[in-house]
């Protein structure tokens, strides 16, 4: 498998090579290390190569991250829009004790690292794309895939310094970072506005905005845009797995009020420039009952042509918790891994991740022969799938797992493949009605 990546020397661009072959076998708990391939007859030389790989001082996080931004650039192709979703989850490894340097995170029996990941998602068809950006907090500070790691900040104080380093990445797309409502405070949109910075937040419906010529809270808004007939229906959605009907009304506001900053422990005003943008909220409605089942208000300054989508946008958020399952439970057993530091943790993450965009790849590819190939990869799983679902991740790094270690035992292992008729016939001799359904 060749990847794009430029490390210090082709031994170690191979191991790359095959530690993102390793990653695409989904993990259990007790699994000490990544996979082997089938040509190698002793492990335990694949396990120390492995080991040596992340404790290699002139691999870096940096080196890691640059073939996933490459692999998205060339996933964004000529799209005009690309979202950056960006998020925090806790790597629990309070049970790990040869590991020196996590941290206490929120309580005192969660110790661990934290790890903030930007998350890029296709505006099409709200399929992720690549992880680009990741800071890991430890007990000896950040961790970090930027040239220069945060600092001890606030989570929030992180966000602007992340869009910036997403805008040195020179994507061709223009990126929409969408931005959970904890970061809606009028200081940081001002910040990111001035930046140049196209986003899109979800605020509370208690803000205190200047809409038409008078200062009111977006619910009051919302309630006479209501009144006003303004809702139009926009798509059909799905909520906690019942079929709903989404409503969509617009308006320009302005949040024109002093923003509240800390100065040490006294809350401050900071005045600033008037800053106009666009409200957009989102009214999903139960179709029978008429019922409100949930309301998002979305503050953005993305252009007017793409505002029926900044809705849609906004629900792909949950793409990068879906990342952060599939990291943990969802196949690759994060929270068991056996690298005893933080950086060494971060190493592989970056690996297992440029196996996961791979597959994710393959599920935005919609034409027959990814549909087919698909299939072969469920079949060669050996998993089973609920009639009319579509795989998972987890499900096609399984696959292809097996689909690779073939490839390697026919190119590594002088076998005929005539003999395979032969092998089939001593295998049902052997064992006798294990084939019969096959």
């Amino acid at each position: 498998m060749k990847l794009p990546i430029n490390l210090p020397d082709e031994r170690l661009e191979k191991r790359y090579s095959g530690l993102v072959g390793g990653a695409m076998q989904t993990a259990k708990a007790t699994s000490p290390g990544l996979a082997v391939p089938a040509s190698v007859e002793k492990s335990f030389a694949v396990t120390q190569a492995t080991w040596r790989f992340f404790d290699n001082e002139r691999v870096t996080p940096g080196d890691l991250v640059a073939p996933l931004r490459h692999f998205a650039q060339e996933q964004i192709g000529d799209d005009a829009y690309v979202l950056a979703i960006v998020d925090w989850s806790k790597i629990d490894y309070k049970k790990h004790t040869a590991k020196k340097d996590v941290v206490q995170l929120t309580r005192q029996h969660d110790v661990g690292y934290e790890l903030a990941t930007r998350l890029l998602v296709d505006t099409r068809n709200g399929r992720p794309i690549a992880p680009i950006q990741m800071h890991m907090k430890t007990a000896d500070g950040y961790l970090s895939t930027a040239e220069v790691a945060p600092g001890p900040e606030r989570r929030l104080e992180q966000v602007t310094p992340m869009m910036q380093a997403a805008a040195q990445t020179g994507f061709s797309a223009t990126i929409i970072h969408v931005i959970d409502r904890e970061a809606d405070s009028v200081f940081h949109l001002r910040e990111r506005s001035a930046g140049g910075f196209k986003f899109l937040v979800r605020g509370d419906d208690d803000r205190i905005v200047k809409w038409r010529d008078k200062n009111v809270n977006c619910r009051k808004i919302k309630d006479e845009l209501e009144a006003e007939g303004a809702f139009e229906w926009k798509r059909d959605v799905t909520i906690k797995g019942k079929g709903a009907v989404q409503h969509i009304a617009e308006t320009e506001i302005i949040p024109d009020r002093p923003a509240k900053r800390k100065n040490g422990k006294r809350s401050v005003s900071v005045p600033g420039e008037t800053l106009a943008l666009r409200l957009v909220i989102a009214k999903v409605v139960d179709p029978e009952t008429g019922k409100v089942l949930s309301i998002w208000y979305l503050l953005t300054n993305v252009p007017p042509d793409v505002s029926a989508a900044t809705a849609l946008w906004y629900y792909w958020r949950w793409e990068i918790e879906s990342y952060f399952k599939l990291m943990k439970s969802g196949g690759q057993e994060l929270e068991h891994w056996q690298q005893e530091t933080g950086l060494a943790i971060l190493k592989r993450l970056l690996a297992v991740s440029m196996a996961t965009a791979l597959v994710w790849s393959l599920q935005r590819d919609e034409s027959p022969e990814s549909t087919a190939f698909q299939a072969v990869l469920v079949r060669l799983s050996g998993r089973r799938l609920a009639r009319g679902r579509p795989p998972t991740p987890g499900v096609l790094l399984s696959g292809l797992f097996v689909l690779l270690r073939m490839f390697d035992f026919l190119d590594h292992i002088d076998f005929d493949l005539a003999q395979i008729g032969q092998l089939k016939t001593s295998f049902q001799q052997l064992m006798p009605g294990v084939l019969k359904d096959v």
